[in-house]
């Protein structure tokens, strides 16, 4: 079996509920329901499965999904060790053995063949079949199937297909309001509010140029990383043209109005 104390999260992660997304969530575990979680890139998909996973006190096993990830690198390969063919669970396989909560992290960069073995995970069957081993993995009763993607982002090539998104609890993820995501940057950035708060400014006045070519807005994850330079004495504007426009695009033009930005709130 696999070490479930390694997949453990000991300690608390910082998370601030901003709707009623623990609630639902845990409903959603009792009930054996898989989720899905849609919203922009940093928003706090990502930690706030694993906050859940501390307050379940399951162990979490994620995958940063890719277009060459394919389905035996979630279920599992034989591979030669010491002249012996042996064989590996992959994460996904780790996970419904043991009852972990299994996070595919951008599920739609993955192949869609590779998608397509989720499937009998997230209906009344619960199984994870194995072709190459002949065999047929019931789910542990606490195993529970996670995946998020960024709609606003994706192109039509790269959506959900209707057979698979109809399995899944959705929930809608998006950037707190500003009084929150500055607490979340002020406690993530440790810095002082009043700096939270005029960086939360500027990543509001950035997610509102996007029309004018910017395919995302600041994430809340940005705003943190020039919180966190910050705190460590690089100066304000450096720190917001470093961690928040120079991330975002390479268009002079744009890096130009969010360098004016930067300028009109600091």
């Amino acid at each position: 079996m696999p070490d479930f104390a390694s997949y453990m999260i000991i300690q608390k992660p910082y998370y601030l509920s901003v709707n009623n997304e623990i609630a639902m969530f845990e409903a959603a575990y009792d009930a054996m329901l898989p989720v899905m979680l849609k919203g922009p890139t940093g928003c706090g998909k990502t930690r706030f499965v694993e906050y859940m996973a501390w307050r379940l006190k399951r162990p979490i096993i994620t995958v940063a999904c890719h277009e060459d990830l394919f389905a035996s690198d979630l279920i599992g390969r034989y591979l030669l060790k010491n002249d012996e063919t042996v064989w590996v669970d992959g994460p996904l396989t780790r996970a419904v053995r043991m009852g972990a909560i299994c996070y595919l992290d951008e599920i739609v960069e993955a192949r869609k063949d590779t998608t397509v073995v989720i499937h009998p995970l997230t209906d009344n069957r619960r199984t994870l079949p194995v072709d190459k081993k002949g065999e047929v993995i019931k789910a542990h009763p606490n195993f529970m199937l996670v995946i998020s993607y960024n709609p606003g982002y994706q192109s039509i090539l790269k959506d959900l297909k209707q057979s698979t998104r109809q399995r899944f609890v959705s929930m809608i993820f998006d950037y707190p309001k500003a009084r929150q995501e500055a607490e979340i940057v002020s406690s993530e950035g440790n810095i002082d509010m009043f700096t939270a708060q005029k960086l939360v400014l500027l990543g509001q006045k950035i997610r509102n140029i996007r029309e004018h070519g910017l395919t995302e807005g600041a994430s809340t994850r940005l705003l943190i990383y020039a919180a966190q330079l910050i705190k460590r004495g690089v100066a304000i504007e450096a720190a917001c043209h470093s961690a928040v426009c120079l991330p975002l695009t390479d268009d002079e033009r744009l890096q130009k109005t969010m360098h004016e930005l930067i300028e009109d709130i600091f």
